[in-house]
Formats: structure tokens, sequence, C-alpha cells
């Protein structure tokens, strides 16, 4: 689930490998492209930490911000 804390959107996902979080993190990538909004994130492993914020809204969370969260949960859930 998403948590909005310190003007970010903030959820953690866990796979069983590396190539899951790979092929995630891909499906993220091309969804982030075509909204031309793009995550900060961290991979280790099977684990990748995302966090959702507007830098031209000076830093804080936007509509922008739901909308790419709602999307990375439907790449989730495809899987």
């Amino acid at each position: 689930m998403w948590e909005e804390k310190e003007n970010q959107l903030y959820r953690k996902f866990e796979f069983n490998n590396f190539d899951q979080a790979w092929v995630f993190m891909s499906a993220v990538a091309q969804a982030a492209e075509e909204m031309d909004h793009h995550p900060d994130w961290r991979n280790v492993y099977n684990k990748v930490e995302i966090r959702l914020y507007t830098h031209d809204a000076g830093n804080t969370v936007t509509n922008r911000d739901r909308k790419l969260a709602e999307r990375i949960d439907e790449v989730y859930n495809a899987l």
C-alpha cells in the first residue's frame, strides 16, 4: 500500500527474485515514459522501493504522482 509521508508517496515491492523485480521495473519505466513522470526508485535484488513526488510543484505530491502510483499498482497486479 502507498504511504504518503515527507511530501512523497512511498511503497516497497518485494518479488521472488531479481528477474521479477527487473520485469516490474521495466514495465514501470515504460509507463513512466508514457506519462512523462518518473519515479525516484531503488532496487536491491528482489526489492524495489519507489518514491513519487513532483519537482515542478516544490517536491510535493500531486495528482500526477497519484496517477502514476495507480499505474504502478496496475503493473504490479498484472505480474
